[in-house]
């Protein structure tokens, strides 16, 4: 009964117009009808576990039912995030001030709050770090991130009422990133997803994408970025790709060819994310995004709604996905 009210849920909520319009994406990549693959992407979804924009994003119509099914989705990492993080838990990551108090040893910069009477506090550390990143406390996918620079501002007591205004309330240092990170796009703050599970003694590390952004404020999709799996050495899979449909060999700006990118420091890597794991053991199952510094690992936060990032095999020429991982770690 509850498989049942959840595929009545999900036929409620398709989008028909969506499903087409992934359809055709898939139809001009892969050559096939679209009446067939409409039929194929509700028949995955209703019986499969898989999201629409999973099929287009991971080729699932170049790929065989054994292939597919070695693919992690987005409702079963859904499905794990609701049974493996407690909900009584979940604002400490959802609230970006409130993840900021709990993993403050962590994030390895200076931040402050905003709020009534503290302009004079908020000038001095605009001050000091020249720039400074202002987020809204609950904004998701990189929205709510902005970048000032304090030789912009000319009216301290203005510019503090119009973030408060704004709900601009939390106000980071910027990090300053590897060298190897640099030299693909210096311009963004790169970030690599590592997705993770803590079973109460061990950390699993299940995926790791390496993000690139395009010199915005992120390096989310929605600013221009994109992505490449990571290897269990940290070097890169294949070339880099979003879920729009681009496909980057090298990147656009600096000309680096993603399929040759090294993750530095891959192993302080994996120790950082089994220190974090153990802060909120009970939040299992997130996505933590991590900056490598010439110093080592930051955090910069935590998923609790952990996502997916999988191979592409039109990219990559790897047909198989992480799946066995989450399998092996999780058990389901």
């Amino acid at each position: 009964m509850p498989r049942l009210r959840y595929l009545i849920g999900r036929a409620r909520r398709i989008d028909v117009g969506s499903v087409l319009t992934r359809a055709r994406e898939v139809h001009d990549q892969h050559g096939k009808a679209v009446p067939a693959v409409v039929a194929d992407m509700l028949w995955s979804a209703a019986f499969k576990n898989v999201g629409f924009q999973d099929y287009v994003d991971y080729d699932f119509a170049m790929l065989t039912a054994a292939e597919r099914s070695t693919y992690m989705t987005h409702p079963v990492s859904n499905q794990l995030s609701q049974k493996y993080d407690a909900e009584a838990y979940r604002h400490l990551f959802q609230d970006k001030l409130a993840f900021n108090r709990t993993f403050d040893a962590f994030l390895r910069r200076e931040w402050m709050q905003v709020e009534e009477g503290n302009a004079a506090k908020l000038e001095d550390f605009a001050r000091r770090h020249g720039t400074l990143i202002t987020k809204t406390p609950m904004g998701q996918a990189g929205t709510g991130v902005k970048r000032y620079h304090a030789a912009d501002v000319d009216d301290w007591q203005r510019f503090h009422r119009e973030l408060l205004q704004r709900g601009e309330l939390l106000v980071e240092q910027v990090i300053v990133q590897h060298d190897d990170l640099s030299a693909v796009c210096p311009g963004t703050v790169n970030t690599t997803r590592v997705t993770a599970f803590f079973d109460g003694e061990q950390t699993h590390v299940l995926a790791v994408a390496q993000k690139f952004g395009r010199g915005a404020v992120s390096d989310q999709m929605t600013y221009g970025g994109f992505y490449t799996m990571l290897d269990e050495k940290g070097h890169a899979r294949s070339a880099g790709y979003d879920s729009h449909g681009h496909v980057h060999q090298h990147h656009p700006d600096s000309g680096f060819p993603i399929a040759d990118f090294q993750l530095p420091m891959f192993d302080e890597l994996v120790a950082f994310i089994d220190q974090v794991a153990r802060v909120v053991p009970q939040i299992q199952y997130v996505g933590w995004d991590i900056v490598i510094t010439p110093d080592g690992p930051v955090l910069v936060e935590g998923n609790w709604g952990a996502g997916v990032y999988e191979n592409k095999p039109s990219v990559s020429g790897i047909r198989t996905g992480n799946k066995h991982r989450y399998r092996a770690a999780i058990g389901f």
